[in-house]
C-alpha cells in the first residue's frame, strides 16, 4: 500500500532542480549507491530510471555549479553492506549456489577480494566527490538521546546519528530516495521520490528551485 509520509521536511524534485554554488548536501547513501557501485544495473532488484540516471545526474550539477556535497562516518559501513548484500544476491541468482552470507563471505576467497576491490572502488569514487562531516562521539548518552529521537522521528538506526552528523555540522540539506527523511523538520529533502513528491504537495510541503 502507498506509504502515507506526514511531510515536515521541505521537499524538492531533484529531476527539475536547479543546483547552486551555495548547496551544502548531505548525500544519502542510497544515492552513493547508485552513483558509484559499478554493478548495481546487475541487481536481483535494480534500481529504477529515477534512481540510476537523476540522482547521479544532481550530484553531478551540484559539483559543477561549484555547490558541496557530504557524507558521514556511517557512510562507508552502510554503502559496504548495501555493495556486499547485493554481490552475494548476484552470485546466488547466476550461479544457483545455495549458500548463506556468512559462508559466501569466509568460504569464498576469490570473491570477497573481488568485493573488497569493488569497495574500495566505490568508495575512493565518494571521497573523490565529497568530504566528511564528522559523526558525533557515540557515548552511551549519545545513544540515549538518538533513541529519544527514534520516538520523534520516523527513521532508522543509521539515520538517527546521521542526523546528528548534520545538526552539528549545521547543514539543512539532504539529498535521499529514502522517504523517512520527509518526516524530519528543519531540512531540504532534494529527491525523486514520487510518493514523497505527492504527499508534500498535498501537505503544502513542497518547494521548487
Amino acid at each position: 500500500m502507498p506509504v502515507n509520509y506526514t511531510v515536515k521536511a521541505a521537499v524538492v524534485d531533484l529531476r527539475v532542480a536547479t543546483a547552486m554554488a551555495t548547496d551544502r548536501i548531505y548525500v544519502d547513501t542510497n544515492a552513493w549507491f547508485w552513483t558509484v557501485y559499478s554493478n548495481v544495473q546487475f541487481a536481483p532488484q535494480p534500481p529504477s530510471d529515477n534512481q540510476k540516471k537523476a540522482y547521479p545526474a544532481f550530484l553531478k550539477g551540484v559539483l559543477n555549479m561549484g555547490g558541496q556535497l557530504h557524507w558521514c562516518g556511517l557512510s562507508l559501513s552502510e554503502l559496504a553492506h548495501l555493495i556486499e548484500k547485493t554481490e552475494y544476491e548476484i552470485y546466488r541468482a547466476s550461479t544457483g549456489a545455495m549458500l548463506n552470507p556468512k559462508e559466501f563471505r569466509h568460504n569464498l576467497p576469490p570473491e570477497r577480494a573481488r568485493i573488497v576491490q569493488e569497495i574500495q572502488t566505490a568508495w575512493a569514487a565518494v571521497e573523490t566527490m565529497a568530504s566528511c562531516i564528522n559523526t558525533p562521539e557515540i557515548t552511551s548518552a549519545a545513544t540515549t538521546a538518538a533513541l529519544q529521537d527514534f520516538a520523534q522521528l520516523p527513521v532508522d538506526g543509521y539515520d538517527l546519528f546521521a542526523l546528528g552528523a548534520l545538526k552539528t555540522a549545521g547543514i539543512t540539506q539532504v539529498i535521499s530516495d529514502d522517504g523517512d527523511f520527509c518526516s524530519v523538520p528543519g531540512i531540504t529533502l532534494f529527491t525523486a521520490n514520487q510518493g514523497v513528491i505527492d504527499n508534500a504537495k498535498r501537505q503544502g510541503r513542497y518547494r521548487q528551485r
